[in-house]
């Protein structure tokens, strides 16, 4: 039901709008970057007071998020290739099968070939720069 939701929303916010992608890529318009800055202002504020406040699961069981170590490159390449991924698809993981669910039978060649991407990255993992 929360993923129904979550699409729902999406949807509504028109973050599946082709055109408002395109818009992002042109810099034509502040919408898909509001939407992006406020995802990771609200999810850092989340991580931030889960460790401040050692929030607990479910079950009682410390949640324990380790500090990222980063490799700007990892992340220049990585983002590049997903940024690219995104430009020429028009739409990210999420939102590719919200699209499914409104019909669009097209976005089923890029659903396979983002399983086929993961599948060959956990492949090839061993022998990627890491």
């Amino acid at each position: 039901m929360v993923g129904i939701l979550f699409g729902i929303t999406l949807a509504k916010a028109e973050i599946i709008s082709w055109y408002r992608i395109f818009e992002m890529f042109h810099f034509d318009a502040f919408h898909m970057y509001g939407v992006i800055g406020s995802a990771v202002a609200i999810g850092a504020t989340g991580i931030y007071l889960m460790k401040h406040f050692n929030v607990k699961d479910i079950e009682g069981a410390k949640i324990d998020i380790p500090d990222k170590n980063y490799s700007i490159t990892r992340y220049l390449v990585g983002g590049t290739i997903f940024g690219l991924g995104w430009a020429l698809v028009g739409a990210c993981p999420g939102p590719m099968f919200i699209l499914l669910g409104y019909g669009y039978l097209s976005i089923l060649i890029v659903i396979l070939s983002a399983i086929g991407g993961t599948f060959l990255y956990g492949v090839l993992r061993t022998r990627l720069p890491h």
